[in-house]
């Protein structure tokens, strides 16, 4: 039963994981624009990285399961 669990959230947390922190960099960027530039440059960058590669796998994940 443990492992079923641990399972549902490494599966979870690989599909979703990306995502979920381009989310709160955007938070965090929509809260600190303009304060400091550098961390604003940092942190639209961590949106789009993050961002991108969050799409990409969950692109994956819902090809692989209509397979």
């Amino acid at each position: 039963m443990e492992n079923e669990q641990s399972s549902k959230l490494d599966k979870w947390r690989g599909q979703y994981g990306a995502l979920v922190i381009a989310f709160t960099c955007l938070i965090v960027l929509i809260n600190g624009w303009g304060n400091n530039w550098v961390l604003t440059g940092v942190l639209g960058l961590g949106v789009f990285v993050c961002g991108t590669i969050g799409f990409f796998d969950l692109k994956r994940g819902i090809y692989n399961k209509s397979k």
